[in-house]
């Protein structure tokens, strides 16, 4: 028997074709997730021996610098976790274990200090999870413009060391909310940095060489902690005025001759450190600094300063070492033995608590910490 196959009508099973092609999927997917795995486990291995070898070569400069005499010159190369002391481990938390806190203690950092480092480690570029670098008493002269690569980044300290140059580079770390390139040899600083707009402290003491700042430091409105001292800064930079968040501010012993008009738009600024540069006066605009709690403008070269700022009951201290001020309006002329006696006790009181903290400047105050005094003038 013959069939027109012409008018002959062909019928699919859509839910049989579906089922199948979901089946096919999921073998698919299955495959993929396992060769995920094992590649995951491939490279946690290697990085695992990796570590090992480095730790086995540790130990044995160690020994062998033990034998020599010479083991302090092998100091302070860790990579650890800082919650444990322990070696890191690069085992990653996935992101629907409900661990994230978890992942957060991990804190990776890495240290290195000693003077016979003049760059530094090659394994340093695979190491991109690290959150923390403290690099400290180095010869080490520039940081490599791979530093872009650490996106995770979020603390980068390198007091003490012989940088003359921050890269570009510097500028793609936007999560970075500490800098402390404190006594090094900088003599600019790049305008990328202004691109790291969730920086909150910035160290730039004793860099010597350094005395302005580039305009494009405005954009960071997050920045509460400013160290400027030991420069060459003869004014204010235009930039910090526009820190609008900046609440600590030291810029003492430069060559400031006098402080801006505009030093009121910190409306924020609670602590503000001038001693040791060469102003005459303070201007009137400071009065206008309703947080301002406390100033520093010892060794200085003061003949007069605004009363309202002697009179403020919000001004904590205001010290005066060193200052050819006889008189500030205002102070009664008949001012008794025994109460200048007590002010200069007042006085030396601070500036003792002071010089303990610039003492322990490199560890605290952080960018969190608040200045609180209880004396008043």
């Amino acid at each position: 028997m013959s069939v027109d196959m012409g008018s002959a009508i062909v019928v699919y099973d859509l839910a049989l074709i579906r089922e199948l092609w979901e089946c096919r999927v999921r073998k698919y997917k299955q495959r993929q997730k396992k060769e995920q795995e094992r590649l995951e486990k491939s490279a946690l291995a290697q990085l695992n021996q990796q570590w090992q070898y480095r730790l086995e070569c540790k130990k044995r400069a160690l020994q062998l610098s033990a034998q020599r005499g010479m083991a302090n010159e092998f100091s302070d190369f860790q990579l650890y976790q800082e919650q444990e002391k322990k070696p890191l481990s690069y085992e990653r938390i996935s992101a629907d274990s409900g661990t994230e806190s978890d992942f957060e203690e991990k804190l990776l950092i890495f240290e290195l200090s000693g003077e016979y480092w003049k760059e530094f480690p090659e394994s340093l570029i695979e190491m991109t999870d690290l959150r923390v670098w403290r690099i400290t008493r180095t010869s080490i002269h520039e940081i490599p413009v791979y530093i872009e690569h650490f996106q995770d980044l979020r603390v980068l300290e390198l007091p003490r060391n012989c940088i003359t140059e921050l890269p570009a580079e510097i500028g793609k770390l936007i999560y970075l909310k500490e800098l402390n390139l404190s006594y090094n040899k900088l003599s600019s600083i790049p305008p990328e940095l202004g691109e790291c707009e969730n920086l909150e402290k910035l160290e730039l003491i004793a860099n010597l060489n350094l005395w302005e700042l580039p305009f494009e430091l405005s954009n960071l409105k997050k920045l509460i902690y400013l160290d400027l001292s030991a420069n060459k800064f003869h004014t204010i930079p235009v930039c910090v005025l526009r820190m609008s968040g900046l609440q600590w501010f030291d810029i003492s012993n430069n060559l400031l001759k006098e402080l801006p008009e505009d030093i009121d738009r910190l409306q924020e600024l609670n602590s503000f450190f001038l001693q040791k540069n060469i102003m005459t006066y303070l201007p009137n605009s400071l009065c206008n600094i309703s947080t301002l709690s406390m100033i520093v403008v010892s060794g200085d070269h003061l003949v007069s300063m605004p009363t309202a700022i002697c009179c403020s009951p919000k001004i904590k201290f205001i010290s005066l070492f060193d200052n050819p001020l006889h008189s500030v309006e205002g102070k009664l002329e008949d001012e008794s033995e025994e109460e200048d006696r007590s002010q200069k006790e007042k006085e030396k009181e601070f500036m003792q608590t002071y010089v303990e903290t610039l003492k322990n400047r490199e560890t605290a105050p952080s960018y969190t910490t608040k200045v609180s005094l209880t004396c008043h003038l």
